[in-house]
């Protein structure tokens, strides 16, 4: 069905006629022609089914089912932070491991890292040729074909554990064709993907547990009783043990330090590197994951390195010194994260609400796809932003610069319409107060954060 996150067209759920996903490209040639002809074979409309995907893995002789030992994260925000801590605590237990995510930010090849490594131009291109011959011209979508793509990798490259992160949704996610994971997870809900998940929470919920698989631990982080209540009636058909967020397992932050207690103890941690006081549920979530299997022990030594080894690109990410930086005066601070619905807009924001800001002025440049709720966004930002620089998204259908700031003045907010990225911060620097530099965030988009990365001459991992 799906594909990740801030992508246009990677959801696979009753694709209307007419639409297409974005493509993917490469600046290796040989791999940007293989990526085309990937994207070629997506359907223009799109049944709600798993078949394509099965059919092509069947024919691969099922690599699905002959991963190492699979985590399994889905969730509206924070899937992708709680894969970062999974990895960087089982890497720090000396495990090698293998983890699939979606979208990328600047590179196709950052979606699949094979033992710890980016995959690179060859061995991708390699595979997708295998994969296109195999297919035979049959309509799949993109993100089927590269799911198959990852599976096919991680099952001929030896590994200790996989990590994979659902796409969109969880039910008729491409990646919950693992039949048998080691323990699945289900981090913030939110509403996002309406269109494919549903209209509420408890449809958004009910989607996201369908990764539950039988006897197979599921650890869910902390929700209204009612959306609790509702993830545990899907994953009881399925016989999964539920493992709750405030009954089974908690974390918190006092005294300086992340305090996890679980049925089998108490740990203190250091608190994440990852910015943002919601990193604390990403890595308590990932923690009681690992801690609700013993296939794979992972000392609490591990789980403290894994505290300061996460990275996770774009997610209140600072910026370093760069083309973008330099734009605005000494002692600025340039921030990116690529969070595009409201709940990621709340949590955004906390972190820029009170003494981190002081007196220094506080601008948002905002970029977001059509298909999201800008509206929405922007009300997090209307105690605390000093303006709005609208932007566009190059190469992808977004809402118009103009219509965020009519957005932006409905909620009360100062806007103006930029013709880019790089524009909008010149002005911001041009009209900064020397005395008081700004902090400026780029959000609403990852293909924005990963633009402002890549334009910055950074990487993403």
């Amino acid at each position: 069905m799906s594909g990740g996150g801030d992508q246009q067209g990677t959801a696979d759920a009753v694709w209307p006629a007419g639409a297409r996903m974005e493509r993917a490209r490469s600046d290796n040639p040989v791999l940007d022609a293989l990526l085309g002809a990937a994207y070629a074979l997506h359907p223009t409309e799109i049944e709600l089914t798993l078949d394509r995907l099965e059919r092509l893995l069947a024919r691969l002789g099922n690599p699905q089912d002959k991963l190492p030992p699979v985590f399994h994260v889905a969730g509206t925000n924070g899937k992708g932070s709680t894969v970062a801590f999974l990895r960087a605590c089982l890497e720090a237990s000396g495990k090698r491991v293998h983890v699939y995510t979606s979208p990328h930010l600047i590179r196709f090849n950052e979606r699949i890292r094979i033992a710890g490594q980016v995959i690179d131009d060859e061995a991708l291109s390699d595979l997708l040729r295998e994969l296109l011959s195999r297919n035979a011209g049959q309509p799949i979508t993109f993100f089927e074909i590269t799911t198959a793509l990852a599976f096919l990798a991680f099952s001929r490259t030896p590994a200790d554990a996989c990590i994979i992160e659902v796409g969109l949704g969880g039910r008729m996610d491409a990646t919950n064709l693992i039949r048998q994971p080691l323990v699945t997870g289900i981090a913030q809900l939110g509403l996002d993907h309406q269109q494919w998940l549903g209209n509420t929470i408890l449809q958004i919920a009910a989607e996201k547990a369908g990764i539950a698989k039988p006897g197979v631990p599921m650890v869910i982080s902390r929700y209204p009783k009612t959306v609790t209540t509702r993830i545990a009636e899907v994953a009881g058909v399925t016989k999964a043990r539920l493992i709750v967020r405030g009954d089974d397992w908690d974390a918190a932050v006092y005294e300086g330090a992340l305090h996890y207690r679980d049925t089998a103890g108490r740990i203190e941690l250091p608190l994440p590197r990852l910015v943002g006081a919601h990193q604390i549920d990403n890595a308590g979530l990932a923690i009681a994951m690992l801690r609700a299997q013993s296939v794979l022990p992972v000392p609490d030594a591990a789980l403290r390195a894994g505290m300061g080894w996460a990275e996770w690109p774009a997610r209140l990410q600072r910026l370093d010194t760069g083309p973008l930086t330099a734009l605005l005066p000494a002692g600025s601070e340039l921030w990116i994260d690529g969070g595009h619905n409201p709940a990621a807009a709340r949590a955004i924001a906390e972190n820029f609400r009170g003494a981190v800001l002081q007196d220094r002025p506080f601008h948002l440049v905002l970029g977001m796809l059509a298909a999201k709720d800008a509206a929405g966004f922007l009300k997090a930002f209307a105690p605390h932003a000093t303006g709005v620089h609208a932007v566009p998204i190059p190469g992808h259908a977004h809402h118009a610069p103009e219509a965020l700031v009519q957005l932006a003045h409905e909620s009360t907010l100062p806007a103006i319409a930029r013709e880019s990225l790089q524009e909008a911060l010149a002005a911001i620097g041009r009209a900064a107060d020397r005395e008081r530099p700004p902090v400026v965030l780029v959000a609403g988009s990852l293909y924005l954060a990963g633009k402002a990365l890549a334009d910055n001459g950074q990487s993403a991992g």
